[in-house]
């Protein structure tokens, strides 16, 4: 985009931040019953606006993802996109003037989970002590009441609901991180996921819920100009702060809201919403432990592979923005799957889980098929140029 464009769409994006932070317009939207109109407004505009911002101090900071090695990307990138998004995030969160128990608890366990990845990003920090800080911020949701609860009642439900807390959270969390290996992925999915997120709220009347999706949707929108553009490499990644808090708070919304009546129904939305992530994390252990490649929990935390989802799909041959769209697409289909269920009964959950397990299993069986007849054929299938190291270099981390 010349510079000309771009400094029209700046000018236009701030008029907008600018009009909507004059309090009679503010109030007009809260009065019309469109708060949430007006909080995606405002977090989109306020992300687009501060990348390039958080862009110019990582250069002068030199917090920069450099070529070398077996990474593809021909210059140093900047890492502080997550503290755009974060800062939008956070700014509409605090001017929305409306706050439950739980929302803090989440916000709280976020901001905690965006500071521990600043400072990864910083200064790489060992898997061991990423754990028990992502721990602590469970530890944060579960006081405010931010609990899985469907376990049948007794004295060991309350121990077996932190647990279960404690793995859907860190399992989400880092699971988001690891999807981060293409120009607008990671961003892009949890857009997606918000969105659902927030269609569901909407329509189930959980307005706390609501005011975190719509506030996450609109800050990853923001920031995705900068990340996946369709000419250019991205001029900006997220960094481990801004994925781990993507996952970190699509875990706490999906564990804070009220899914329906029947407690199969309560598990499979969220499932199905977060189906992405929740598939790569799952394939890449079933393989990495079949394999021999991780033996101990302690191999399973630090090892680092080209083996996630979007991995594979680029050696199928796919390219990356067509992997990256491909995603985009299934991630599209399962929050489909997940509003039919909407007033449903556990057996049509069931069922529509059955199916979403039956055709991951289906592409999973395909994508591992085809590269083994490459492997067989000893075809080497050309690596994407555009897109960045996290396509074949993951940080050292919780997997």
């Amino acid at each position: 985009m010349p510079i000309s464009k771009r400094k029209i769409v700046w000018v236009a994006v701030l008029s907008v931040a600018l009009v909507l932070l004059i309090p009679p317009v503010r109030e007009n939207f809260f009065g019309w019953g469109i708060r949430w109109v007006y909080l995606l407004l405002f977090s989109s505009s306020l992300a687009y606006l501060a990348t390039p911002l958080a862009r110019k101090v990582a250069w002068v900071l030199g917090v920069l993802d450099r070529p070398g090695g077996r990474k593809v990307h021909e210059r140093p990138t900047p890492l502080l996109g997550g503290a755009a998004i974060y800062v939008a995030f956070a700014a509409v969160l605090l001017l929305n003037f409306s706050f439950s128990w739980e929302l803090k608890g989440v916000a709280l366990g976020a901001s905690l989970i965006f500071i521990l990845g600043l400072v990864d990003d910083l200064c790489p920090l060992p898997a061991w002590l990423k754990l028990l800080v992502q721990l602590g911020a469970v530890g944060i949701l579960i006081r405010f009441g931010v609990v899985l609860s469907f376990l049948p009642d007794g004295f060991w439900s309350t121990a077996g609901e932190w647990v279960l807390t404690a793995m859907w959270v860190v399992g989400i969390t880092n699971a988001m991180n690891f999807l981060d290996g293409l120009d607008g992925l990671a961003t892009g999915l949890a857009a997606i996921n918000a969105a659902f997120f927030t269609i569901v709220a909407l329509q189930t009347g959980q307005p706390y819920m609501g005011f975190l999706s719509v506030a996450l949707l609109g800050s990853c929108l923001g920031f995705l100009p900068h990340n996946f553009r369709l000419r250019e490499p991205a001029s900006i990644f997220l960094g481990d702060a801004g994925s781990t808090f993507l996952g970190f708070s699509l875990a706490g919304i999906a564990v804070m809201g009220e899914w329906g009546e029947s407690r199969l129904v309560d598990i499979v939305i969220p499932v199905l919403i977060l189906g992405i992530p929740i598939f790569d994390m799952t394939l890449t252990t079933l393989m990495r432990v079949g394999t021999g490649q991780v033996r101990s929990v302690g191999e399973w935390l630090s090892f680092t592979g080209r083996d996630h989802f979007h991995h594979r799909l680029l050696e199928i041959g796919l390219g990356r923005r067509r992997a990256v769209l491909t995603i985009y697409v299934i991630a599209v289909w399962l929050g489909l799957s997940a509003l039919v269920l909407k007033g449903s009964t556990g057996t049509d959950a069931l069922l529509v889980l059955l199916q979403a397990g039956i055709i991951f299993f289906l592409i999973g069986y395909f994508i591992i098929f085809v590269e083994k007849q490459y492997a067989r054929i000893g075809r080497v299938v050309p690596q994407d140029p555009g897109s960045h190291n996290r396509n074949l270099k993951e940080k050292p981390g919780v997997t």
